[in-house]
């Protein structure tokens, strides 16, 4: 793990000045990319390849981990990403999971993550022609426009981080961009507690977003009154249209929006339903809570899930954009579907950590000083 001590020193890249705006500011009036007398597929293809797909979760690295060896670029047919599938379904951005089976806690999930974020950054370095580290908005825009995917770290779970601000401050030191707030005594079924808060807060102060898939209603509410930047939820569709847990109901998609939040609907058969059909009736539902700038993509591969007809790897994205046009889906709000969405989270995140750090040094709280 010697290859993490050479992420503590790292220096900014040209991309990151491209975040040193407001992110809430407008931007300029969508132009359309596509003939609107083209066939759906044809026409997805042209606005994917302006604006790609940004996906808020990719099992890859734990699934990566119990092969002996694999080669991304040329292809893996042992699991359901890879540069060449990347490529064609026009994905630009991709968010890489460091959680962990649910055996691995307490003080070996702290280090299970580091070995996950070691192997991350070993696979990105072996294939430099595809893949390429990011941390902000701006790095990953410069990413997509070398030809290659942007991964970004994240989401870790909670647990990774032994109820520690210490050890967040490290991960995010080692490129940490989400954390899940769930599976902890501080993030539970009764909320946030005030140890829960400070950690929130000091999310916020480093730029991690908060990840609230399959956190309580509670902790959902207080998160969305306690940080400053936008909050994800990288694996949530409507509860309203199938009750899985990590579902949110219908009046969180609505606070989600007014937060101007984003919900990240998964790709699987189990939390959306069999088809691509089914998928689009999830993104209809949380476009209509939420907003249009409030609904994101998680394709959830090589996460052991079961994927609905016509999406079962990263190459299907083409095949989801066509049926959301059948529905007369705006090319604007596709694109904000897509990349644009995510990248507004991504500012909103540095922006309010900018702030934050004028107003407040690193917190030295302990979880026995306020949850005692």
């Amino acid at each position: 793990m010697a290859d993490l001590q050479d992420e503590l020193h790292t220096t900014s890249e040209v991309g990151e000045l491209d975040d040193l705006s407001d992110p809430f500011v407008e931007s300029e009036p969508y132009t359309p990319v596509s003939d609107p007398d083209t066939e759906p597929l044809e026409r997805a293809h042209a606005i994917l390849a302006a604006h790609p797909v940004a996906d808020g979760y990719s099992g890859l690295p734990w699934a990566l981990r119990h092969l002996p060896w694999f080669d991304l670029e040329l292809g893996e047919s042992s699991v359901d990403t890879d540069v060449p599938r990347l490529r064609e379904g026009h994905v630009g951005a991709l968010f890489w999971s460091l959680h962990l089976p649910e055996s691995i806690g307490g003080d070996r999930a702290v280090g299970a993550t580091l070995e996950q974020l070691d192997l991350v950054k070993t696979v990105v370095r072996a294939h430099p022609e595809g893949l390429r580290l990011a941390r902000t908005a701006g790095e990953t825009a410069d990413v997509r426009h070398c030809g290659r995917v942007a991964v970004l770290l994240g989401p870790a779970g909670a647990a990774a981080l032994g109820d520690s601000l210490g050890i967040l401050r490290s991960l995010h030191a080692l490129g940490l961009r989400v954390l899940t707030l769930s599976g902890v005594t501080w993030a539970s079924e009764a909320g946030l507690t005030r140890f829960g808060e400070e950690m929130l807060r000091e999310m916020n102060r480093l730029g991690v977003l908060a990840d609230l898939s399959g956190a309580s209603a509670d902790t959902v509410r207080r998160a969305l009154a306690v940080s400053k930047a936008p909050v994800v939820c990288t694996r949530s569709a409507a509860r309203a249209l199938r009750p899985h847990p990590a579902n949110l109901p219908d009046d969180l998609l609505t606070e989600l929006g007014a937060a101007k939040g984003l919900c990240m609907v998964p790709l699987t058969a189990e939390q959306t339903g069999p088809s691509v059909r089914d998928v689009a009736d999830h993104l209809d539902h949380v476009r209509s809570l939420a907003g249009a700038e409030c609904v994101g993509l998680s394709g959830t591969y090589d996460a052991g899930t079961a994927h609905p007809q016509d999406l079962a790897d990263a190459s299907c994205y083409p095949h989801l954009i066509a049926e959301l046009l059948r529905r007369d889906w705006s090319e604007s709000d596709v694109a904000l579907l897509a990349w644009a969405n995510v990248q507004r989270v991504l500012r909103g995140a540095d922006f309010a950590a900018r702030a934050a750090q004028e107003r407040r040094e690193p917190s030295t709280a302990k979880i026995s000083d306020l949850d005692g």
